[in-house]
């Protein structure tokens, strides 16, 4: 089982090598994280904060947005594609089971979307710490939001995959990974925000807004990393928000992990379904 499992992340990891997805990605994430290093850290010596600790805080908040965008646009064609191009068939037709063909594209995405991650932002913190911008503690703020963002990233993966075996047409499936990232990373915020000004103080605050948060991958994602940067004066609100949930921060992390087993559940349930 794991040699078939590894023998398609293997084949997804050349697929990604190939159309370039690889630098792609790692362009998108370095050329962000590196005007974000260079122009958006100016508080740090007002703040008397390590510089790579508000890179970190500014990289949390651009992974929200950028990560889940690229693991869509891996995953959206994993089901859909292969229907699109008559190989799903012939795959299912092979002795791999069709729990092992998902699990195998999850692990090759991964290993894409985490190569880039490593690599965009590793170049910024290697560029920080070699100008003395940074100091070398700092580099665990950067490990943690890089395997955040992979986790991050993964359950979005899991979303693509869902959306992708819910269509047989490439089109479709990519309309629908373009909006699960708007309703998911954009409108999700804006109508949490917009229903806890209208019920400040009242049950949907105190009630639904901390568990909504936990339920939203992307939300759970932020509020972890920024809390665990334990710089409130830096992170301003999100810091103030986990300091009056009901559960520790911590709880975000264990959310993410449940979230991507039952969105991964889902998808293996619904390619078991399909008939190619």
């Amino acid at each position: 089982m794991p040699t078939r499992i590894l023998t398609v992340a293997a084949q997804e990891l050349r697929i990604g090598l190939r159309n370039r997805w690889i630098v792609l990605a790692t362009l998108i994430l370095a050329s962000f994280s590196l005007a974000l290093a260079l122009l958006g850290s100016a508080p740090a010596g007002t703040l008397g904060v390590d510089r790579l600790t508000i890179t970190v805080a500014s990289l949390a908040t651009l992974s929200v947005y950028l990560v889940p965008l690229i693991a869509l646009l891996l995953a959206f064609d994993a089901i859909a594609g292969e229907i699109d191009r008559g190989t799903l068939l012939l795959v299912f037709s092979c002795p791999i089971s069709r729990a092992e063909f998902l699990f195998g594209k999850a692990l090759g995405h991964l290993c894409v979307l985490t190569l880039a991650l490593i690599t965009g932002y590793g170049v910024t913190a290697a560029l920080l710490i070699a100008s003395g911008a940074g100091s070398v503690a700092g580099l665990t703020d950067f490990a943690r939001l890089i395997a955040t963002s992979a986790l991050l990233g993964l359950a979005f993966l899991a979303i693509g995959y869902i959306l992708s075996s819910l269509t047989r047409q490439t089109s479709t499936a990519a309309a629908l990974a373009i909006g699960a990232w708007l309703v998911l990373v954009v409108i999700y915020d804006l109508a949490l925000l917009g229903a806890l000004v209208a019920d400040t103080g009242g049950r949907f605050a105190t009630q639904v807004f901390p568990y909504a948060i936990l339920a939203n991958p992307a939300d759970a994602f932020r509020l972890f990393n920024l809390a665990a940067l334990d710089a409130s004066d830096l992170v301003g609100g999100m810091a103030g928000v986990s300091d009056s949930l009901p559960f520790a921060p911590r709880a975000t992390l264990i959310a993410m992990f449940v979230f991507v087993g039952v969105a991964l559940s889902l998808a293996v349930a619904l390619v078991r379904r399909i008939a190619p």
